[in-house]
């Protein structure tokens, strides 16, 4: 990855979560508490802030930097969950480690953190899909249907993780917060790294 690309990444990032975070917010006022939009507006403009140092750095180790910075400045699950992400994504790039096997890892990482897995109406039923697609060589354009259907996929679903579980059976019907704020960063990083497909 380019230092271009990493600068790509970011301002794509930061300007998809910035314009949706209104109805990320909207989201979490149905299932949580009502702040994952401004919280991960607030985490991704802080990477946003520090994208020249970011860029000047390895891939793994802009990721890495960058998941510390979620940790740090976003409250809630999102700053954790989102920070083991990318510092899992990121030890896998430094450890040698493809794509694929380097977001694997990152993926993992939200397992353990968030104690989840698919099915409990998480991020995890975006990004699980998404890894498999990926792990079998699916292009952009199957990443990005994949990533959208399986959000879609989260209203329907019974929340048995997080704080929209301790709404029971009203948790069916809503499209879940942080599977859809994981829908946006996958086609933000497919329009960026893959943008013909």
């Amino acid at each position: 990855m380019s230092r271009d690309q990493i600068l790509a990444l970011i301002d794509a990032a930061v300007a998809a979560i910035t314009a949706n975070a209104e109805e990320l917010t909207r989201l979490d006022q149905a299932l949580g508490d009502g702040d994952h939009g401004s919280n991960m507006a607030r985490g991704f403009q802080a990477i946003g802030a520090q994208r020249e140092a970011l860029a000047a750095m390895e891939p793994g180790d802009a990721l890495q930097k960058a998941g510390m910075v979620l940790v740090t400045t976003v409250g809630g699950a999102s700053g954790p969950l989102y920070g083991s992400l990318l510092m899992g994504i990121g030890k896998g790039l430094k450890a040698g480690k493809d794509p694929a096997e380097a977001f694997a890892e990152g993926v993992d990482s939200v397992k353990k953190r968030g104690k989840s897995d698919v099915g409990a109406k998480t991020m995890l039923d975006v990004l699980v899909p998404v890894l498999e697609a990926f792990q079998r060589r699916a292009t952009g354009t199957e990443l990005r249907r994949i990533a959208s259907e399986s959000r879609e996929a989260t209203k329907p679903m019974l929340a048995t993780r997080g704080r929209a579980s301790f709404l029971g059976e009203r948790s069916i019907g809503h499209y879940d917060p942080g599977a859809t704020s994981s829908c946006l960063l996958i086609q933000v990083a497919c329009d960026v790294l893959e943008p013909t497909a």
